[in-house]
């Protein structure tokens, strides 16, 4: 395990704390590995992240990965959000606690054009997008959805636990935010980004909002509203499966895994880590003698 202190003056006054963790034998191999970035990279201890590795790399049932945890900033809530790469600007939303996301055009661009090539000169990484994941929780786990699906050409397979999206431009109404759901409408613009993959998680018991009555709580009903679209009203919205991505079969494009009594809480994205784990880095088979 080895720490970073990292400048990004654009948009964080404070240095940014960043923890890599190498796979066991690092030091005395000459391979290269997968990379999985990782947003709230202060909560890896919370969440388990070492005894998870270390007993799934021990079974063998994921291949060995190094992790780069970026800690979040002072503002959370600033960083962790939606952008617009074209335009180079952050999709702002509102919340009970203000804005969210006003600086997340410039984190997700750090991220993906400074700290990922940082990464790839220092470490032995296969530096290549399908070898590339990144994942968060919370408001974490909303920008790592945006950066794989911003910066597609870096980040191959994105994880979402309990993703925030709910995140609307209008929260006059309960109506109002289910219309203007900002993940979803970039999903609704598309196009489909090729090769990228999505694993998203949620817990039956993470709240009992349920904004639209349909007997679904919110952070379901959101995720299933980006997967499979949404309608309401003169309001549809695509998702990613009228993209053309793929939620059927034995390797599809999007997999959602529901954790019963699951909550909004790290002690329950302790037990979706390694089914994260296990999707986004299963072993590779033994070449053919």
């Amino acid at each position: 395990m080895q720490k970073l202190d990292l400048d990004a003056p654009v948009f964080a006054p404070e240095r940014i704390h960043v923890t890599v963790y190498l796979p066991p034998g690092y030091a005395d191999s000459t391979a290269h590995y997968p990379v999985l970035y990782a947003n709230d990279g202060q909560d890896m201890l919370a969440v388990g992240l070492q005894a998870t590795l270390a007993h799934l790399s021990g079974e063998q049932v994921i291949e060995p990965i190094i992790v780069v945890a970026i800690d979040m900033l002072h503002d959370r809530a600033s960083g962790y959000g939606l952008s617009d790469r074209k335009r180079g600007q952050s999709v702002v939303g509102g919340s009970r606690i203000g804005a969210i996301g006003l600086r997340a055009a410039d984190y997700s661009a750090w991220v993906a054009t400074t700290l990922v090539p940082y990464i790839d000169a220092h470490y032995r990484t296969r530096a290549d997008a399908r070898e590339c994941a990144v994942m968060g929780w919370s408001l974490g786990a909303l920008n790592a959805f945006n950066l794989g699906w911003q910066y597609p050409d870096v980040f191959g397979k994105v994880g979402a636990l309990s993703p925030s999206f709910w995140l609307a431009g209008d929260r006059s109404t309960a109506d109002s935010v289910q219309r203007s759901r900002l993940a979803q409408s970039l999903v609704d613009r598309g196009p489909k980004r090729e090769g990228l993959k999505f694993w998203f998680a949620g817990g039956t018991d993470e709240e009992t909002n349920d904004r639209d009555h349909d007997g679904v709580i919110d952070v379901i009903d959101d995720l299933q509203d980006l997967v499979g679209g949404y309608r309401g009203g003169d309001v549809q919205r695509r998702g990613l499966r009228q993209l053309g991505y793929t939620t059927l079969g034995s390797n599809p494009d999007v997999t959602v895994f529901l954790l019963p009594g699951g909550h909004h809480q790290q002690a329950s994205w302790a037990q979706m880590l390694p089914v994260f784990l296990r999707w986004a880095f299963p072993p590779r088979p033994s070449p053919s003698l």
